[in-house]
């Protein structure tokens, strides 16, 4: 499997062949094709970032209508950085899609038609996962908090106790996020990631020598989780796009702070199984 990027109707993103194939609409959002002005120009979908939620929700029109996805059935998280997957269902979607989201998790999933799932990102890793033979969907967002806790891993596990999902068929995408070449801290994400995955963390992991600081591979990371979660690997998709790299496409905490807008990977079901 493989991510890839696009443009349609002018909105740029990033989708999975396979996973929009297998009936799932969804798609990684850029910074690209919205009704935004600076500093969050100009497809920010971010409720939170002090944006007009009426240009919010035309961005969010707009990026559903590129990707296939409906902005009317739009659950929306409220992100703490841990790994809580919470179900959701129809009751749970947004009255308007300009607003903050409400549910307290890192992670949703559903089983249901008619429900699209987003998770929110400006440098932190968006991992979208899908069961074609059950219908069910996740989307979770993996902070480097969220990665050594496993959330990815967890959100199958959800999957699987919820809905009788098997790890196997499973199709994942990792979105754009920082990567190596960018993601540069302190111990105590290494320290983090440790606790988390033991000696697996290690290929992950690139002491900078001389400064006491690290290089951390998360979406290496998280594709880890992944698989030890029992996704197979040719399931599961990667992409290499560095927002952090990538300003002119993409919001990056790491160099804007917080004067900017958010990108969001969406999900959603398609028909009826």
């Amino acid at each position: 499997m493989e991510i890839v990027r696009e443009e349609r109707r002018g909105v740029l993103f990033y989708v999975c062949p396979e996973m929009r194939e297998a009936g799932f609409p969804h798609g990684f959002s850029t910074r690209v094709g919205g009704v935004s002005p600076a500093p969050w120009d100009s497809l920010n979908l971010g409720g939170s970032c002090g944006d007009d939620p009426e240009r919010v929700s035309e961005n969010f029109r707009r990026f559903c209508a590129a990707i296939g996805a409906d902005p009317d059935c739009l659950v929306k998280n409220q992100q703490v950085h841990g790994d809580r997957v919470r179900l959701v269902t129809r009751a749970d979607r947004m009255a308007f899609p300009g607003e903050p989201g409400t549910v307290e998790a890192d992670g949703l999933m559903t089983r249901e038609a008619g429900v699209c799932l987003a998770a929110f990102s400006a440098d932190c890793i968006p991992v979208l996962l899908c069961d074609p033979a059950t219908g069910a969907a996740a989307a979770v967002h993996a902070g480097w908090r969220g990665t050594a806790l496993g959330i990815a891993a967890r959100g199958v596990e959800r999957m699987a106790e919820a809905f009788g999902a098997r790890p196997g068929d499973i199709l994942a995408a990792i979105g754009p996020g920082i990567s190596t070449c960018c993601f540069e801290t302190h111990a105590d994400v290494p320290d983090g990631l440790r606790a988390g995955m033991g000696a697996g963390a290690e290929p992950y992991i690139n002491p900078i020598p001389g400064t006491g600081k690290y290089h951390v591979d998360l979406k290496g990371a998280n594709r880890a989780w992944l698989l030890r979660a029992g996704v197979a690997p040719e399931h599961i998709a990667v992409c290499d796009a560095c927002t952090a790299c990538g300003r002119e496409i993409f919001w990056s905490h790491r160099k804007m702070g917080t004067a900017r807008g958010s990108m969001a990977a969406l999900i959603q079901r398609g028909g009826e199984i």
